[in-house]
């Protein structure tokens, strides 16, 4: 209202972009429409006590607050298109976000019969094609939409909530984003005709990704998922290229963990099959350490990461026991990644090196002998020592590499190394290195006081060196 950059010209403009009602003022109308239509009790899901609390007593008498699919209507004002179901309401139209308040029928006996007609025709075009998902509800795919099919509906199951997440491969190009959450979610409660429940979901043309169809029951005890695809390749075929490139086995009671560089923005992918609810429910730690403090909020610089902790059911599902979840990561560059669930299991990941600089290292070293010769070649100049293997693949630079530093001096050590008479400089491969052109390379710095020598080499912890060199330094 008082922002004089906003669009005042274009017609419709307010309309079409901004919620109307986002303080459900409109609702004591809807409520007062109901109880003019209907003069018998009337069961109403969505209504706050403050909207009931403003009828005259007699109306309060006859009206009463339910949930899901034990009331007769539901009041909202944040339709959408996703929502077909909403264009076959008296109005005759179809409600956006920004409606002033919706009068929705949950029952064919509510329902007008141009309304029920409708439905009934999207129940025979439904089933007329195979279902992509089989559960208490059968889940059909046409043309974008999705429709809900439960034959013989006891009355149980009138009340499930039934929805979709969808997962874009570019969430930043689609429009319905919002959030750091990698999602959008489409939900209805779906309508009884006759013996057969039906809900109906229309998603955006322009959907694609991952799906996880969502049927859970009014009172939240649990919930039935299943994944699908509506594009290749999906969640599993990303995961299955991740495991295989990656040589780096999950542990049995652990998540597998992997980085997806293959959308606008860098995702990470969590995955572990025969997940419980337990583990599902248990939060996330995830620490993220930029390249540069200056990326962070400066009350960040001490603890030098962002804390990204989260919940596994805001950011995936648990598609037939197997927890699947993707986490949207920043955009600046980062140095590595910290992550786990409390004392279950932790996982530390680096990022990939730029291979530009690698070549340029490499070009550089490559014209002269090295320094030593043993799994890697290493040179020492320049105030650090590096590590090139020729022919390299992942399984080469899985293991640790150890750098223990012997200065002539020992009292250039901080007092805690002094009595161990060396500088501990143990590190991971890609936190300083990586591949390109089937080479590796890794370069690490050293210190700035007289070294005596360096004893360096990969070691598997209870299994001993895999190899190991020691560097006189003249």
């Amino acid at each position: 209202y008082f922002n004089f950059l906003v669009d005042r010209v274009t017609p419709e403009y307010l309309r079409t972009q901004y919620p109307l009602d986002h303080w459900e003022l409109a609702f004591r109308k809807g409520l007062e429409d109901l109880l003019e239509r209907h003069p018998g009790e009337i069961v109403v899901a969505r209504v706050d006590r403050k909207h009931w609390e403003t009828l005259p007593p007699a109306a309060r008498q006859r009206l009463r607050r339910g949930a899901g699919r034990s009331a007769d209507y539901e009041l909202t004002n944040a339709f959408d298109p996703s929502r077909p179901d909403l264009a076959f309401n008296s109005v005759g139209r179809r409600f956006y976000h920004n409606t002033l308040v919706a009068v929705r029928p949950l029952d064919s006996t509510r329902m007008t019969p141009a309304a029920v007609a409708a439905y009934q025709e999207l129940y025979r075009q439904a089933i007329a094609g195979e279902p992509i998902s089989r559960g208490d509800y059968a889940v059909y795919l046409d043309d974008q939409r999705l429709t809900f099919v439960r034959e013989n509906c006891p009355a149980d199951s009138r009340d499930a909530w039934l929805g979709v997440k969808v997962f874009p491969p570019n969430p930043e190009t689609y429009p319905d984003f919002r959030g750091n959450r990698p999602y959008v979610a489409y939900g209805n409660y779906g309508v009884q005709l006759g013996d057969t429940c039906l809900a109906v979901l229309q998603l955006p043309d322009y959907a694609q990704g991952d799906l996880i169809l969502i049927q859970r029951n009014a009172g939240f005890p649990g919930q039935d998922e299943e994944l699908y695809s509506l594009s290749r390749p999906g969640w599993r075929e990303r995961i299955a290229a991740a495991r295989r490139a990656s040589d780096r086995p999950a542990p049995p009671d652990s998540f597998a963990v992997f980085l997806d560089q293959d959308s606008n923005r860098n995702r990470l992918l969590y995955a572990k099959s025969d997940c419980s609810q337990a583990e599902y429910e248990t939060p996330v730690t995830l620490h993220i350490y930029p390249e540069t403090l200056a990326d962070l909020p400066f009350y960040l610089w001490l603890g030098g990461f962002e804390n990204q902790d989260f919940y596994l059911p805001d950011y995936g599902g648990r598609p037939g026991g197997e927890c699947l979840a993707v986490f949207l990561l920043p955009d600046y560059p980062i140095r590595e990644i910290r992550t786990g669930q409390s004392d279950r299991w932790s996982e530390v990941l680096y990022f990939p090196a730029d291979p530009e600089p690698l070549r340029q290292a490499y070009a550089a070293l490559s014209v002269v002998p090295p320094d030593l010769r043993a799994a890697f070649d290493l040179y020492w100049q320049d105030g650090q020592l590096t590590y090139i293997r020729e022919s390299c693949v992942a399984a080469d630079t899985a293991a640790g590499f150890f750098l223990h530093i012997v200065p002539v001096d020992v009292a250039d050590l901080p007092p805690e190394r002094q009595a161990a008479g060396f500088a501990n400089a143990d590190f991971a491969f890609a936190r300083y290195g990586g591949s390109f052109d089937g080479k590796c390379l890794a370069a690490v710095a050293l210190p700035d006081y007289p070294i005596k020598e360096m004893r360096t080499g990969q070691y598997v912890p209870g299994q001993g060196d895999l190899w190991s060199v020691t560097i006189g330094v003249p």
